[in-house]
């Protein structure tokens, strides 16, 4: 486990370096309105998990259960189906192939989306994408396309085939010159932490969020914000050997990085989305990596206590789990009330 508290210059420095790049949104009034029209759409429930909390030597823990959103598996079913909804509306999504690369749900909601609407997904999958997800992707009629080593190769693949074909991009990271659909997407996933403000009775000291490229972990640090303004203390997460936000906020501008593979593979990605770096930078207040093996003991922690999830669902509580001994770095103490993500179903 490695902590970093980001200091003023650093903060100051990215937004200076991303000045053209917006912020996330914190307008979840608008995609909540939207879901209600969803048959599958429902509150997920926020669990109040006394065994994890002792397990931590915290007061609190409570858990936002994605594992069961809107019967896709998990929270990013409210990101890519938002935005073909949206396109929806104006009678753009019927007939139009939606694109993108996915290390693993990311694509589902684009599929689920696209065969709500009329639309048709095409799904980039990298070589270490097992074939079990790309079975599933077919379920909900995507067509699939293996490409690249890692995540980042299969996504320029399919940015290359959105431009070669006229398709639709339909990514969860952003770059220069790509920010409307992400940002979208990103409004997406404040419906789960509009919800746990309103669930939670009281609020936390702390927030443990999970990040891969960041989306998830940006719109929920600005909804917090928002609801609750400086009090918790928010902590970003991310596989060490993936330090895509840690590294760049350190740099005070956006960094590739590399590494092995990582078990936490929703998270292994190497490069951020400068949306979400952008709000980190601002929201966030520290940056942890934690290794496979901690990944490892979080996700067991969470089967032990009742709550499955992958390695990368349960991140944010495993990056709890490795500050038991590092409290003070985080300001954490037996009183804390910590809130975190279980962003994602059992592999």
């Amino acid at each position: 486990m490695e902590i970093h508290h980001k200091t003023e210059a650093e903060r100051k420095a990215v937004l200076d370096v991303l000045a053209d790049v917006p912020f996330p949104s914190v307008n979840a009034d608008r995609p909540a309105g939207l879901l209600k029209r969803c048959p599958a759409a429902s509150v997920t429930p926020l669990v109040d998990a006394p065994e994890l909390a002792s397990r931590a030597g915290v007061a609190h823990v409570q858990i936002k259960d994605e594992r069961e959103r809107m019967d896709l598996g998990s929270f990013k079913a409210l990101g890519a189906a938002y935005v073909i909804a949206q396109d929806a509306e104006t009678g753009a999504a019927k007939g139009q192939t939606y694109v993108t690369a996915s290390a693993g749900n990311h694509g589902l909601s684009v599929a689920a989306g696209a065969q709500a609407f009329g639309a048709h997904a095409v799904v980039y999958l990298a070589e270490t994408v097992p074939e079990g997800f790309a079975d599933r992707l077919r379920g909900f009629g995507a067509e699939v396309v293996r490409q690249g080593a890692i995540y980042e190769e299969a996504m320029a693949a399919a940015a290359q085939a959105a431009k070669d074909r006229d398709w639709a991009l339909l990514s969860d990271s952003s770059w220069p010159g790509y920010f409307d659909r992400p940002h979208v997407l990103m409004e997406g996933y404040l419906v789960l932490m509009q919800e746990a403000v309103s669930q939670m009775p009281a609020p936390p000291t702390h927030i443990f969020l999970q990040a891969g490229v960041g989306g998830l972990a940006a719109a929920a640090a600005a909804y917090a914000r928002k609801a609750w303004g400086d009090a918790p203390r928010i902590i970003v997460v991310e596989p060490e050997v993936a330090p895509a936000l840690f590294a760049s906020v350190v740099a005070g501008s956006p960094q590739i990085t590399a590494g092995p593979e990582s078990a936490m593979g929703r998270l292994d990605c190497k490069e951020p989305s400068l949306i979400a770096l952008k709000g980190l930078s601002r929201d966030a207040d520290d940056f942890m990596l934690i290794t496979e093996s901690e990944g490892a003991t979080g996700s067991a922690a969470c089967a032990e206590a009742g709550l499955p999830t992958s390695p990368s669902g349960a991140a944010g509580y495993a990056g709890l789990l490795a500050a038991r001994d590092s409290f003070d770095a985080l300001g954490l103490s037996d009183q804390s009330r910590v809130l975190v993500v279980l962003s994602e179903q059992a592999a």
